[in-house]
């Protein structure tokens, strides 16, 4: 009777700590997305006091009822739609050719010291221009469309993707490549079973930087030269002294930025479930 009360005993602690602990972690998660609208609430009101207390024109610093109007009206009369559309449309080509190239590329020389002693000046080299300096030649070069601005989010998102690839595929383990040739694995055997699953964790990591860095690129090329896309509505924008819809077309950046870093973060969950196991 007396190790039947104790195993009882034990049975209702572990109860009281898993409930607990369940419990903790709900709450948690609960908190973590009301401080989201909590965040946007005291951004807005704070916000609306500096535009009280400071007396601002809304040329210089509108309110967020005049920014809520100007987005209405420009979502309303489809323009604002149509140059998001063109945005994204040279973030996803940039993004589809330069994550491509560079992990070909960052492969070939984790594969090979010597292709990347040979190669490793001009790449470094390509990166300390920057690229709003860069950009007026790809214009000349390819003119005011989509395809100098696609080379532009390749060129800003290419390094990083590049340097993450390399250092990835260099990171694994010595032992578990011993262990591949030990079983006779092939090229394409170590390379599906053991390098990609070893090196996701660092792509993703480039990968999250780079659809950061791609928005950052198309609005550059679409400043320097473009008649659509967010950034020329920027420029437009400010010319005409319209602060609210620029601060609408910033905001649609922000918007596109975290919904890009949002699904690549989505995947790599779902991807890299088995490590978290």
């Amino acid at each position: 009777m007396q190790e039947m009360a104790q195993l009882a005993q034990k049975t209702r602690g572990w109860w009281q700590r898993s409930t607990t602990s369940t419990e903790g972690r709900w709450w948690r998660a609960q908190t973590h997305i009301l401080l989201i609208p909590f965040a946007i609430a005291m951004f807005m009101l704070l916000w609306q006091g500096a535009v009280w207390l400071g007396g601002y024109p809304k040329f210089i610093l509108p309110a967020p009822m005049d920014v809520a109007q100007s987005f209405v009206r420009s979502w309303g009369s489809g323009s604002l739609w149509r140059h998001t559309q063109t945005t994204l449309l040279e973030i996803f080509a940039g993004l589809l050719l330069g994550v491509t190239t560079a992990t070909l590329l960052g492969y070939l020389l984790a594969k090979n010291r010597w292709l990347e002693r040979m190669l490793a000046p001009y790449i470094v080299a390509s990166q300390s221009v920057p690229v709003v300096a860069i950009a007026p030649l790809l214009i000349i070069w390819f003119g005011a469309g989509y395809l100098s601005k696609m080379f532009i989010v390749t060129l800003i998102v290419f390094f990083p993707m590049l340097v993450n690839t390399v250092v990835g595929i260099r990171g694994v383990d010595a032992d578990l490549r011993e262990l591949m040739r030990s079983l006779n694995a092939g090229r394409w055997q170590t390379f599906t079973m053991l390098e990609v699953p070893a090196a996701l964790p660092v792509l993703f990591g480039g990968l999250k930087v780079s659809v950061t860095l791609s928005v950052i690129g198309a609005v550059v090329g679409e400043f320097v030269g473009a008649d659509a896309g967010l950034g020329f509505l920027i420029n437009q924008a400010r010319g005409l002294f319209n602060t609210p819809l620029v601060f609408v077309a910033i905001f649609s950046l922000v918007i596109i930025a975290l919904a890009l870093y949002g699904a690549v973060s989505l995947a790599e969950a779902i991807v890299l479930r088995w490590k978290r196991s």
